[in-house]
Formats: C-alpha cells, structure tokens, sequence
C-alpha cells in the first residue's frame, strides 16, 4: 500500500487540479495504481518471451577447408610427370596425394583409377572444399583428378609444359567431362593433426606413356 507521502509526490507530479481533500485520497490512489502499472510494462514487444537457441550452423567444408587452403597455395608450380613435391613439380594425382597428405593427414593412393574408389561418392550439390574432383579426359572413367575449392572452381596439375592452376568448372571442357566427385576425408570442427611424411614413388621412365596426363587439358582454357 503506497504512503500518504508517495501518494502526495505522485499528485504533485501529475498537477491534480484542487479538490476536496476528500475527493483527493480516491484520484492519487488511481494515479499511483496507473504509474506502477506504467513502470512494470515491457520496454519491447519482445520483453519476457522465452528465447529459443536457434540450431548451429553446420558447415559441409568444416576441416575440408584447409586442403583447399594448402591447394591454392600450390598454383604455379611446374607440372611434372611422376612429380609429387613442390621442389619436383606434381602430376594430377601426385598434386592431391601431395596436398590431402599434408593438410588432412590422409594417405590417397598414386593413380587417380585407385583414388576414384576412395571415401564417398558425392553428388554435384554436395561437393565443397576439400573434395576431389574427377574427369574422363583420356577415354577412360576418372583419367584426371583435382582438389574443389568452391566457386566451381577446382586446382590441378593439367598436363606437361603446364604449371598448378585454378580452373573454371563451368568451361565446356571440363563440364563435358566431368566424371564425379568423392570426399576422402571428414568433415571435423577440430584441429587437423599433424602432416604425415609422403613416401616418394618411384619415377617412370622418361619413356613410358603418361598415367594421369592429360594433353588435351592444356587447350581446355582457350
């Protein structure tokens, strides 16, 4: 129950007009009831509704990212046949064992036949950084593989007297061709571990016939 006094600071602030004193007691109870009324209401629309923690967002890319990371960094380096290190240039499949290896710690094998049957089969709107790649640029199923790093572009070792690029996906050349995608390593929201060593193969002969090279890869960007 408000005091005489409170009662008497609500009357003064709000100027009632003079009235009886009996008259007055009933008008500044009103006013009092009516300014706690005020104080107590909600400053937003919004005030005193339970909030509902909206569901974390799930990157398909977590831990995928820095493979894609490692990938561009490579664009430039002169493309070798049998290559697998920056220092000797990269092949195809040498550039993703080479890149996979170190960002995520997953050994891939050599070919890119044998890497077409690794991890999991993806369909194109699946396919997010990190993920492999693969293209029929030689008659046969998976003859070419590269590392997608989002936009629809992809990073490879195109083919001899090339260097490591970025490539448009949407070119007809690679669209025609292309031949799937697969994820060989996890999404994880977690430090990768660290790089394991990547055993060199054996180099070819300069005379045996390219694996995973692709002559034609060198025209598919005019």
């Amino acid at each position: 129950m408000p005091s005489r006094r409170s009662l008497a600071l609500c009357a003064i602030r709000l100027r009632l007009p003079a009235v009886p004193a009996a008259a007055r007691l009933p008008l500044v109870c009103a006013a009092a009831l009516l300014l706690a009324a005020c104080a107590g209401a909600p400053t937003s629309r919004h005030a005193g509704l339970p909030r509902t923690p909206g569901k974390p967002m799930i990157d398909p890319s977590a831990g995928l990212e820095e493979i894609s990371i490692q990938a561009m960094s490579l664009v430039g380096t002169p493309y070798r046949y049998g290559g697998n290190t920056p220092d000797s240039g990269f092949d195809c499949s040498g550039l993703v064992r080479y890149v996979v290896a170190r960002a995520a710690n997953v050994s891939l094998p050599r070919t890119t036949e044998a890497m077409g049957t690794r991890g999991s089969a993806l369909d194109r709107g699946e396919v997010a950084s990190g993920d492999l790649v693969f293209f029929n640029t030689t008659g046969r199923a998976n003859s070419h593989v590269g590392i997608y790093v989002g936009q629809n572009r992809f990073v490879h070792a195109p083919s001899s007297g090339g260097t490591v690029r970025l490539e448009d996906m949407g070119k007809s050349y690679w669209a025609s061709r292309y031949n799937g995608a697969r994820r060989v390593v996890a999404a994880i929201n977690q430090p990768l571990p660290a790089p394991a060593p990547v055993p060199p193969p054996a180099v070819p002969p300069e005379s045996a016939p390219p694996d995973d090279d692709d002559p034609i890869a060198a025209f598919a960007n005019k």
